[in-house]
């Protein structure tokens, strides 16, 4: 009977313990903002769980959505860095920004 008690003294905690770590662990995860396209490339846009960074995944424009993407970005501090940085190296567009 000892024995038990014992058991549930020590298991017990310790799952408590394990299951916080795991939880927190997993609560951590980036976010799809939005999606878009331009010249022969499409991107989504990302943001991290507290919306301190962004980055894009880019495909070429007929790549199949399930496939890896072409490319991901460092990060960005805004979602408008971001979507400039698109405009300007694959959309092609001739925005003000992309001469800075």
């Amino acid at each position: 009977m000892k024995l038990i008690q014992i058991l549930k003294l020590a298991v017990i905690p310790v799952l408590t313990v394990l299951s916080f770590v795991s939880t927190s662990n997993t609560a951590l995860a980036d976010y799809l903002n939005s999606q878009g396209s331009g010249g022969n490339y499409r991107y989504e846009l990302w943001s991290t769980d507290d919306n301190s960074n962004y980055y894009l995944k880019i495909w070429l424009y007929e790549a199949s959505p399930t496939s890896s993407p072409y490319r991901t970005t460092p990060e960005f501090d805004s979602t408008r860095e971001a979507l400039i940085y698109f405009d300007c190296n694959y959309a092609e567009k001739n925005l003000s920004e992309c001469s800075q």
